[in-house]
């Protein structure tokens, strides 16, 4: 995964090591990375632990735009130009990366997956009046503007967390297509029962307390 991102194209890669017990750290140093080490479990804190080493940085050392990307290759890294280019070229605030748009291989997406970002979307445009056909988590967005929406999530809500602040402090957003395939290893989340529900459960949680 990280081979697979434009050469020249990241100021910095971070890898949130999110207590691994193989050797994630090691190889992510080799290939290039900053590894920044988060032992307690949850996709929010790892994403949370990556951005306060940002924030430690000195002003002129911190970014102008933060890409999200996922480590388990289900992602396309080397569209990441085109994740990037609505706010070079078209001044927006944040883009998502959306596998509803584009190409998914089969068996990447498991059918709750699918019917749970359906949902959330449809109640984002219901409730915010703002359009996303997915949650995925390949994404860019300004700096300054994440910083602005105050981020706490510590688990299966992040992505849905980001979209409903935007949503509600009126950020500048859009979507791209992005191709998804099946990833390495088997999801915690979506390959289970009990990730599953507790996903759905806290989705659907952070939209409602939202409105």
């Amino acid at each position: 995964m990280l081979d697979d991102i434009p050469k020249g194209l990241a100021q910095e890669v971070i890898v949130s090591n999110n207590g691994s017990l193989d050797r994630t750290a090691e190889v992510a140093r080799a290939h290039g990375a900053t590894v920044v080490d988060q032992p307690l479990p949850g996709y929010g804190n790892a994403c949370l632990k990556a951005l306060a080493y940002l924030q430690k940085k000195p002003a002129g050392e911190q970014p102008g735009i933060v890409v999200f990307l996922d480590g388990d290759y289900s992602d396309h890294p080397e569209q990441m130009p085109e994740i990037l280019r609505p706010i070079l070229e078209g001044g927006y605030d944040m883009v998502i990366g959306s596998r509803a748009l584009g190409r998914l291989e089969r068996g990447a997406m498991q059918p709750q997956q699918i019917f749970g970002n359906w949902l959330a979307t449809n109640l984002i445009r219901l409730f915010f009046n703002y359009h996303f056909t997915d949650l995925g988590p390949f994404r860019a967005i300004r700096w300054d503007a994440l910083l602005s929406l105050n981020m706490e999530d510590k688990n299966y809500g992040w992505t849905v967390e980001m979209q409903v602040k935007a949503a509600k402090q009126k950020l500048k957003c859009t979507e791209v297509p992005v191709d998804y395939r099946q990833r390495v290893g088997v999801s915690k989340v979506s390959g289970t029962l009990k990730g599953s529900v507790l996903a759905g459960h806290k989705i659907l949680w952070t939209i409602f307390k939202s409105i």
